[in-house]
């Protein structure tokens, strides 16, 4: 259920903010002073998320093909992962503490515009996950069963061009993933917009700065698989950096046309 009248948030008519290029380094300075400020809640969910992908790492140790598309679509679904770290964000930003109980808060929505949203992304992660899967076995001229395999077979093979076209359908997707939902997450936390607003905003947001955007992109990609290649430990840190800078992204593309009211309106 919608929140009640007397505590919803107030819909203002919002404004897409362009960005320098050089943008997204001032979110990830801001999102670690926020990790830094308030660490329990971040290394909380960066464990959680470096136990997932430990946890796909021994399920999927003897099929490499699984291993990559499993991996690359987790990358798809990880701003949802992020929720209760924007919550965190917001509640520093207003001068309020950034506790677990404000974090996990942030999972229990009133309404559903993110369990809707966060079925979307699964449902597209799990889609690339079986395409990546379906792609390496049927076409890869032996069997991939391990990084050495993958890099033999798939990247190195002198007459295919089986990794092209994985790279090339993996960014198909993953480009409009990007553009829908880099900062619709966090618009669905902070204010009532519907779904399809939030996906066409955030869109938006991206096309109006596509030089910050791709940076943006480029350095959530790296720091995740920096953290991924320390054996999933880099997790703990990388995830919640990323996800308190998200929140500082978000606020810096997305503004209100007319000033918000103070708290305790």
């Amino acid at each position: 259920m919608p929140p009640p009248p007397d505590t919803a948030p107030v819909a203002h008519a919002l404004r897409i903010q362009p960005v320098p290029p050089g943008r997204p380094w001032v979110w990830l300075a801001r999102g670690w002073v926020d990790l830094l400020r308030c660490p329990l809640p971040g290394l909380v969910h960066g464990l959680t998320a470096a136990c997932f992908g430990a946890l796909l790492l021994y399920l999927a140790r003897d099929r490499f093909w699984l291993l990559a598309g499993s991996f690359s679509g987790f990358l798809l679904v990880a701003p949802l992962v992020a929720t209760g770290l924007y919550a965190v964000s917001r509640a520093l930003e207003q001068g309020q503490r950034g506790t677990m109980a404000v974090a996990w808060a942030a999972w229990k929505p009133r309404d559903h515009r993110l369990v809707v949203f966060g079925l979307l992304l699964a449902l597209a992660g799990t889609g690339w996950v079986l395409t990546s899967a379906a792609l390496i076995t049927r076409f890869a001229a032996a069997p991939v069963n391990s990084p050495v395999d993958f890099l033999r077979v798939v990247v190195l093979d002198p007459e295919g061009y089986l990794f092209e076209i994985w790279i090339v359908l993996g960014s198909v997707l993953a480009a409009p993933m990007f553009a829908s939902s880099v900062v619709a997450i966090p618009m669905l936390l902070d204010r009532p917009q519907g779904v399809l607003t939030a996906v066409t905003t955030s869109a938006s947001a991206v096309l109006a700065s596509p030089l910050a955007m791709a940076l943006w992109a480029t350095l959530l990609l790296t720091l995740t698989l920096i953290g991924m290649a320390t054996f999933m430990v880099g997790l703990i840190v990388v995830v919640p950096w990323l996800a308190h800078s998200s929140w500082h992204a978000y606020r810096d593309l997305v503004q209100p046309q007319t000033p918000e009211l103070p708290e305790g309106r």
